[in-house]
């Protein structure tokens, strides 16, 4: 059968099993855009790219398949950049086609040309410029699979025109022959030994459960380790969801911002069970002063992060799935009753939740409505097994402090990159990964100003996602350190109140928009959104301007110095 290299493309992703992907032509990639017409695939059309790089990444985040995001050469190239970066940082399985200038015009400063495989190069995993159609499949099969083996990550095929407009014999390779990339899946059985042994001899364990427990699908693993042992579990912030809040074992999540029974039991510890964490500088603070008593048992598919930060003792490089399972099998050959030896430590624990729990000061009285007030009403009135997306500053903290994340895949935010405008377009994308779910992106008002066009795409294409705007009228985070750390010399953070308009902003884009000024009238908000199914709803909830998150470990200090709330914060 004689194809076109676009016809190849297309016809390679249907093979692959995509089912959606999210785009915007433009001249480059316009052949590719014409047998699109004749697929089965789902083309959303968005109105920016990072838009659409960042809602392959939502879609990925709850399905966990590969997100799929089509984009033209140049500057539509340099947009997807972010998403990339995004994408690699947290782990995410993404494939971004590009199109480019002909392979004649490349090297000559060609209308909309760009380096993108040079561009890209630090933020992929792999990419590919493709200079003839005969390879096109065979490299879309190579792409798919790097991007979701080993430690999952975004790949970038580069296609120039006048390849997708080459003829080629279509084939589908029956394999993917990649002599250099071996992932290791397997633990070494005698590091799996060695880290039962140490378990069993610990007597202050902490699991420290990251993003890769949800990577590889390996929560009910953790779950059986958990329980099989006794042994507590923190969850960082790409890893909320990966253990049941609500199950007594949980103890939330440490770092800058985690709660004090998380933080300071990671310091105390004398072992550290680490499961798909990368000892990022947000959790352990000043890393000479990092869980100082503990030994460290690493566990990750990335072998690159075994001694990047924290030395462990016990190195274990294997698919977090197979080796919790095979560590679960040696520490059932034992005749330790481990979870009554950790009795004193749990004891210790449940001393410190009652001691420092989360908490803030909602009144209801004249008073302005806190942001931790919304989200726990958001989380009492949506359905357990909603899909939480955040923006981030202040409100993805509060986000992620008050709600309870049961389950994984519910929870979708920038964690590595950090990257502001995510909330819109990656809710976006959760929703089309999951239609019959509930999605709530939080977003603050400086993220929603980034990428609120795409409420557009949201709306033109049935996509009822919902939006609560934390609305403080400031770059939250940003003020929150000027405050603390800079005298409160406040230097560009005000955005104001009342510009733009939000309920008028999200009217004209086609969405149902609502105004809140009152605690009272927040579920009565909520209620509404969660019935309206038709369209997207986006809320903009008036919140305490001055509200800080707490605790907060100041940038570049201990753990120790953990500061619980603006009763203390003077002290450090």
């Amino acid at each position: 059968m004689r194809l076109t290299g676009a016809q190849a493309l297309i016809k390679s992703l249907e093979m692959q099993g995509v089912e959606v992907i999210f785009g915007l032509p433009g001249g480059a990639i316009l052949p590719v855009y014409d047998p699109l017409l004749d697929s089965s695939i789902r083309h959303i059309l968005v109105r920016h790219e990072q838009g659409a790089g960042h809602a392959a990444e939502g879609y990925a985040h709850v399905t966990g398949r590969p997100g799929v995001a089509m984009v033209t050469s140049g500057p539509a190239a340099t947009n997807v950049v972010t998403a990339l970066a995004d994408a690699y940082m947290d782990s995410i399985p993404l494939v971004m086609i590009t199109g480019q200038v002909a392979t004649s015009s490349i090297g000559t400063d060609a209308f909309q040309e760009a380096d993108t495989t040079g561009i890209t190069m630090s933020v992929t995993k792999h990419n590919w410029l493709i200079t003839t159609a005969a390879d096109i499949p065979r490299v879309i099969r190579e792409a798919f699979h790097v991007a979701t083996t080993g430690r999952p990550g975004p790949v970038l095929v580069d296609l120039p025109k006048d390849v997708s407009n080459q003829m080629m014999d279509w084939y589908w390779p029956d394999s993917v022959d990649l002599p250099g990339y071996k992932p290791t899946i397997k633990g070494h059985p005698k590091m799996i030994s060695s880290a039962a042994k140490m378990i069993l001899e610990a007597r202050r364990p902490i699991i420290y459960a990251g993003g890769g427990i949800i990577r590889s699908g390996a929560s009910k693993q953790l779950l059986e380790l958990a329980e099989l042992t006794g042994i507590p579990v923190v969850t960082t912030l790409m890893g909320r969801g990966c253990f049941p809040d609500r199950h007594p074992l949980c103890l939330g999540m440490p770092g800058m911002h985690g709660n004090y029974t998380a933080v300071t039991s990671m310091q105390k510890a004398d072992l550290l069970i680490t499961l798909g964490a990368r000892f990022d500088d947000r959790v352990t603070g000043k890393v000479d002063g990092f869980a100082p008593y503990a030994k460290v048992i690493h566990v990750d598919i990335d072998p690159a992060e075994l001694g990047k930060i924290r030395n462990p003792d016990v190195p274990i490089v294997g698919d977090l799935k197979q080796v919790i399972a095979e560590m679960v099998k040696e520490l059932k050959k034992s005749k330790v009753e481990l979870p009554d030896l950790l009795r004193p430590w749990l004891a210790q624990l449940r001393q410190w939740q009652e001691q420092f729990p989360l908490k803030y000061d909602q009144e209801f009285e004249g008073g302005p409505i806190k942001p931790q007030y919304v989200v726990e009403r958001l989380r009492e009135l949506t359905p357990l097994d909603a899909i939480v997306v955040s923006g981030v500053g202040q409100h993805q903290m509060w986000a992620s402090q008050f709600w309870k994340f049961d389950h994984p895949n519910t929870w979708v935010n920038s964690g590595g990159l950090g990257t502001m405008g995510f909330a819109i377009p990656a809710a976006i994308g959760a929703k089309v990964g999951h239609p019959d779910k509930v999605v709530w992106a939080i977003d603050g008002d400086g993220c929603f100003q980034m990428t609120a066009q795409e409420l557009v795409t949201a709306t033109a294409e049935r996509i009822p996602i919902k939006v609560a705007i934390l609305n403080n009228a400031y770059l939250g985070m940003v003020r929150q350190w000027q405050e603390m750390f800079y005298s409160e010399r406040y230097s560009e953070v005000y955005l104001s109140p009342d510009l733009p308009d939000y309920v008028k902003w999200a009217e004209a884009m086609g969405c149902v928009g609502m105004r809140v000024d009152d605690p009272g009238q927040v579920d009565v908000a909520i209620e509404k959104a969660n019935q309206i199914v038709d369209r997207p709803v986006v809320i903009d909830f008036r919140t305490d301007t001055w509200e800080k998150v707490f605790p907060m470990v100041p940038s570049g200090a201990s753990n120790d110095e953990i500061v619980v709330g603006p009763q203390n914060e003077g002290e450090q």
